[in-house]
């Protein structure tokens, strides 16, 4: 099934169905060798005696300090903080949706070019707030409202502070969904949501959740700036 058709698949059922390392040992010191005893003296007496050795002991050499021994070395260097560990991505987490102040544009979409359409009510919306001035207060959603074979609707939301005037066609202002809901995230290209939506579509029915008409995507990263292919979208799904 082409990505297009599964994703059409999954979220027509979704809303109709409202559903270490060892380190070895040091090699041991060898002992320092013995002096050799001293030779017994020959009968016969050498043409040229060697001096005898002198009976002055001779001191050890001086001990040698490593760097560290030093004033500048005498505390250990701090180490770099540890790197934050990864963790899993939500999945199926339970979260409550706060209703949020948006402005919003209601459209309409076909599968082939959902993900241009959806740009696209972003942009209209980013174009109207730099226009009056109005900066967003949080990040942008599609909240999607019915599906069939050839396309759904939709409502493109942005959260604001204040009430954004010269509103255009279609656009209104309103508040987000709250209530109960499972929160998903996705990481990869809007294409590829496909594969998302299915393993949401499985966990609802392994769990018998009943989801409400209506689900929401909430963009993590800023969809008109950020490479497709590095999205990372929260789903959430409300609860009856």
């Amino acid at each position: 099934m082409n990505r297009i058709n599964t994703l059409r698949a999954a979220l027509v059922a979704l809303l109709p169905l409202a559903a270490i390392a060892l380190t070895s040992p040091a090699p041991a010191q060898s002992p320092a060798a013995s002096p050799a005893p001293a030779a017994s003296p020959s009968p016969t007496p050498a043409p040229a005696p060697a001096p005898a050795p002198s009976a002055t002991p001779v001191p050890p050499p001086a001990e040698t300090k490593s760097p560290a021994d030093g004033p500048a070395a005498s505390q250990s260097p701090t180490p770099p903080p540890a790197a934050p560990v990864q963790t899993a991505d939500p999945f199926g987490e339970p979260f409550t949706l706060e209703p949020k102040k948006v402005v919003m544009l209601k459209g309409t979409a076909n599968w082939d070019s959902a993900f241009d359409a959806l740009i696209e009510a972003f942009k209209q919306l980013t174009a109207l707030l730099d226009k009056d001035g109005v900066k967003a207060a949080g990040n942008p959603m599609i909240v999607y409202t019915s599906t069939d074979d050839t396309g759904f609707t939709f409502i493109a939301e942005i959260p604001v502070d204040q009430d954004v005037k010269n509103l255009g066609k279609n656009m209104s202002m309103g508040n987000s969904p709250d209530g109960k809901a499972l929160k998903f995230v996705h990481r990869g290209s809007y294409d590829n949501m496909d594969n998302t939506y299915e393993a949401i579509t499985n966990h609802l029915d392994d769990k018998k959740l009943e989801a409400k008409d209506t689900f929401i995507e909430e963009y993590i990263t800023d969809p008109l700036k950020t490479a497709e292919d590095k999205l990372v979208i929260n789903v959430y799904v409300p609860l009856k």
